[in-house]
């Protein structure tokens, strides 16, 4: 069975199939994010985004790049 996702070009909850069913070339062994409408064919990208947490080396990153504009 196919999830039901919003379709962008029906409008509507719709079923969705994945795109690339064997070896997603944008994850590396992961899911891959890329959907279809089985109705209309509209491609949307589902999945979880991950962010940075506080104390990771990400969010360090992106304080400090913070703190260099506001220097600038």
């Amino acid at each position: 069975m196919n999830p039901l996702g919003n379709c962008p070009g029906c409008g509507g909850d719709e079923p969705f199939e994945q795109i690339h069913t064997g070896g997603c070339p944008d994850t590396d062994g992961g899911e891959c994010p890329e959907w279809m409408c089985t109705l209309c064919g509209a491609g949307v990208i589902m999945g979880t985004v991950p962010s940075a947490r506080a104390g990771s080396d990400r969010a360090d990153e992106a304080d400090a790049a913070r703190q260099h504009r506001r220097a600038a």
